[in-house]
């Protein structure tokens, strides 16, 4: 009978100890919702004036660059420069060959002094022709005095008609040779003044070959630098043809196309008389711009740039990038560019840690130190003091609870 009880009191022990544990248990915490916060980074918003800044990328130009030609066609004597090589104003380039200049300067003397000969010639002839016109009117008189006489011996008979017709002819003659006369004193004059305007020219002549031959050796006409040289000792060259360049040193320009949303600021700017400057990133060379191309194109508008100093390294032809200072801008503020949404919104952090939608207006970017670019942007609803939101948040929305890990300016 006990073995038959014994498994059930065992089961009753069991049953008896299951529910002292389960009416003994401790009650469980009970578990409510908690809303989800993200972490972010943020910068106090600081109002200042800022100069946004333009990237551009342009090429070295020299718009002083002059082309030396040879004066006259001859031989190239010397070079005494070489591509490249920084001269003085006034230092001779080329030298052509004294034996193919000094033939000209000798032949256009000569031709001076003919014509100057051909003017004391025609004086003389002058004077000569008016003494001779004195002579010659004596003789007309002296003719038709003989013509009457022989006309009234005709009529008493005591000359032939012979000797009438030969007085009528020596009248005649005599007559011819006095018109003759006063036609060459007539014509002085004109062959004075032709004389002088070949004088003249030949005298311009002159001048300009010695102003060749002052030429033949080519100087520099500002101190710069030689380039583009294309010639050589031996060389014969024509005249007028190029011998080689020289580009001033203070005179190199920078061309770089300005995106057309920009050129309304920057002529405004220029015509207000501001400075606007732009620097390069290698070599620190300071350009100022100075006026718009003549000329546009679809993608923007060439400025020019003066070099401002020396040009050190920089030559012509090269391409150069720039940071054009654009003019300034009130009340702005520089964000990273994780910090935008839109390119026309950004969020800030109110005081319960929720973030709020502030629409603002991109106006440009600056350079910082380190080499970043951040936006520049500004807004109504900016005020100092903000903690403005630089952590991209792709599910950023009015009232999204955050969690401030890193606050400040930057």
């Amino acid at each position: 009978m006990l073995k038959r009880l014994t498994p059930l009191l065992v089961l009753a022990i069991g049953i008896a100890g299951f529910m002292a544990l389960k009416w003994t248990r401790p009650e469980p915490p009970s578990v409510t919702a908690q809303e989800r916060s993200w972490r972010v980074d943020t910068l106090t918003v600081a109002l200042q004036r800022h100069h946004p800044q333009l990237a551009l990328y342009g090429q070295v130009t020299a718009p002083d660059m002059a082309t030396l030609a040879a004066p006259v066609a001859a031989q190239v004597a010397s070079r005494p420069v070489e591509e490249g090589q920084r001269v003085a104003a006034g230092a001779v380039l080329v030298a052509l060959a004294e034996a193919d200049i000094a033939p000209l300067l000798v032949e256009a003397q000569a031709e001076v002094a003919d014509l100057e000969a051909q003017l004391r010639s025609e004086a003389i002839r002058y004077a000569n022709d008016r003494q001779a016109l004195v002579n010659e009117q004596a003789i007309v008189a002296n003719a038709e005095r003989q013509l009457e006489r022989t006309r009234t011996l005709v009529a008493r008979n005591l000359a032939s008609q012979d000797q009438l017709d030969n007085a009528r002819d020596a009248l005649a003659q005599a007559r011819l040779t006095l018109a003759g006369r006063q036609r060459a004193i007539d014509e002085h004059t004109t062959r004075e003044q032709s004389l002088k305007a070949r004088l003249s020219r030949a005298q311009a002549r002159l001048e300009a070959t010695r102003r060749d031959v002052r030429r033949s050796e080519v100087a520099a006409p500002f101190a710069g630098i030689v380039t583009d040289i294309q010639v050589a000792p031996g060389d014969q060259v024509a005249r007028y043809q190029s011998l080689l360049s020289v580009y001033p040193v203070h005179g190199l320009e920078l061309r770089a196309q300005i995106p057309d949303v920009y050129r309304e600021e920057l002529a405004q700017a220029l015509a207000e008389g501001q400075i606007l400057e732009a620097v390069a990133a290698e070599g620190g060379y300071r350009f100022r711009m100075k006026r718009f191309a003549g000329q546009g194109a679809p993608s923007g508008t060439e400025a020019m740039f003066q070099l401002q100093g020396e040009s050190g390294a920089l030559r012509p032809g090269g391409m150069l990038p720039v940071v054009l200072r654009r003019p300034p801008i009130a009340s702005a503020v520089a964000v990273p560019y994780s910090a935008l949404y839109g390119n026309n919104s950004v969020y800030t952090v109110s005081p319960e840690q929720r973030l709020r939608r502030l629409n603002v207006r991109l106006r440009g970017e600056v350079h910082r130190d380190d080499g970043q670019r951040w936006a520049l942007i500004s807004g109504e609803a900016l005020a100092d003091g903000q903690r403005l939101v630089i952590t991209h948040l792709p599910n950023a929305l009015e009232g999204l609870k955050v969690d401030v890990a890193n606050e400040g300016n930057r």
